[in-house]
């Protein structure tokens, strides 16, 4: 019985595996998921997990958070270097080209900051603020500040949850009025619906995103579970 499970268990996870490459296939090689194992999929259960209490959501979030910055740095072009050893050793490495800055969208896209600090410790930081309209619904930037050479950086914008999409393109139009190319962005994403993937990859198809999840729903209550400033731990509240 025990062999049938887990034979089961193992073409399940096969299927799941060609899901998986049919889906990417569907938005190009610009859309990237965060390789995916059983402890990124305990980390999205808990920040999904309704009972989750506060204080775990933000300890739980911090390592996903940490995850996909980490993995967002690998998108970012490194040059080959040669070093001396302590023991005065001649070694061949890598190290990062010089250039990069992060962006973060408010209010959500700061939860990401301390991540991208614990990675780069000396890494400019800018900000974007983007507001629904309360009637139209349509997204508008109250607030922008960039460091001034920002159309020579790689960048890294980050945006934990999209549902429509419509913040993060706003935002990048923004990016791209201060001459970054699309190229040189690369969104930094935890969950993402495929409304949201399909819409962004379509405006901007050179830039990369990359995300750990891609789900038909979003847990939009991220930004307030995180800062602690939900009404209603178990109400969902549109971000994106």
């Amino acid at each position: 019985m025990g062999e049938i499970s887990q034979a089961s268990e193992d073409e399940d996870q096969v299927k799941i595996h060609d899901l998986k490459a049919e889906l990417l296939a569907d938005y190009g090689p610009k859309l990237k998921l965060l390789p995916t194992n059983d402890q990124v999929r305990e980390l999205q259960t808990i920040l999904r997990d309704r009972n989750t209490t506060r204080s775990d959501f933000k300890f739980y979030a911090d390592r996903l958070i940490r995850l996909v910055i980490e993995e967002s740095l690998n998108q970012l072009p490194f040059t080959k270097c040669l070093i001396t050893t302590p023991t005065g050793a001649q070694y061949h490495g890598l190290k990062y080209q010089r250039g990069n800055c992060g962006v973060s969208i408010v209010r959500s896209g700061e939860s990401m900051e301390q991540g991208l600090r614990d990675c780069c410790r000396s890494i400019r930081i800018g900000k974007i603020l983007v507001e629904s309209d309360a009637e139209t619904h349509e997204a508008r930037v109250v607030y922008a500040r960039f460091p001034d050479d920002i159309s020579s950086r790689k960048v890294l914008l980050m945006y934990p949850i999209m549902s429509t999409g419509n913040t993060v393109i706003k935002a990048v139009a923004v990016l791209k009025e201060h001459n970054v190319t699309e190229d040189n962005i690369i969104l930094s994403n935890l969950f993402s619906t495929p409304f949201a993937a399909k819409a962004i990859v379509q405006a901007f198809p050179q830039m990369t995103i990359l995300t750990s999840e891609l789900h038909p729903v979003a847990p939009n209550h991220f930004g307030q579970k995180y800062f602690g400033t939900q009404q209603n731990e178990h109400k969902n509240v549109i971000m994106d």
